[in-house]
């Protein structure tokens, strides 16, 4: 496995672990509300789980040159900082806001992170070669059709009255479920190609 593949997937485990540790240390002795603690729980289990795929991802499994992988790697993490932070700042500036347009404004904080997420991946797919190109379609098509089919049965399921999930907490998830999903198909294409 390479430095840089080690590198950040020691950099994500500590991110994990920070994050679970601030968790813990504000939901018992200061009785933080349990959304707070549940969304920091969530960004450390994510942070987890990028963590293990990164570490269990073949060492062929991204053959675009050094550079561009530093650029995407930077722009990424850039990202998802800026989404937890802002995250959890919406979180609780909610909690003090009661105008309507106000609370949409705050409650969108954590969007533009995630389009700058978008634009990183983008990037990175039309900048590689052919071949890798293909792979990274074929991960997105597959995450992106698997997260749908999950989201789909569980709408059934919900107009059958089965399960009762609230809207939002499920349409919170989709694009986290989708990179998780990429990640893994990611590992699995790149092992035909191999």
């Amino acid at each position: 496995m390479s430095r840089s593949y080690w590198t950040v997937g020691m950099l994500l485990a500590a991110a994990a672990s920070a994050v679970l540790a601030c968790a813990l240390l504000l939901w018992q002795p200061m009785g933080a509300q349990p959304k707070f603690a549940g969304i920091l729980f969530g960004i450390a289990l994510g942070l987890a789980l990028a963590a293990l795929l990164r570490r269990f991802m073949p060492d062929g499994c991204d053959a675009a040159p050094a550079k561009l992988r530093k650029r995407y790697t930077r722009e990424v993490m850039l990202a998802m900082a800026g989404y937890m932070v802002l995250l959890v700042a919406s979180s609780l500036l909610l909690k003090r806001v009661d105008e309507p347009l106000l609370r949409a404004l705050v409650a969108l904080l954590p969007v533009p992170p995630v389009v700058l997420m978008l634009r990183a991946m983008v990037r990175y797919i039309r900048d590689v070669d052919e071949l890798q190109q293909r792979i990274e379609l074929e991960a997105v098509s597959f995450a992106t059709g698997f997260v749908s089919l999950v989201y789909l049965t569980g709408g059934f399921l919900q107009v059958a009255k089965v399960i009762d999930i609230p809207a939002g907490a499920a349409m919170i998830w989709v694009f986290p479920l989708v990179c998780l999903a990429y990640g893994l198909a990611k590992a699995v294409v790149v092992r035909r190609y191999n």
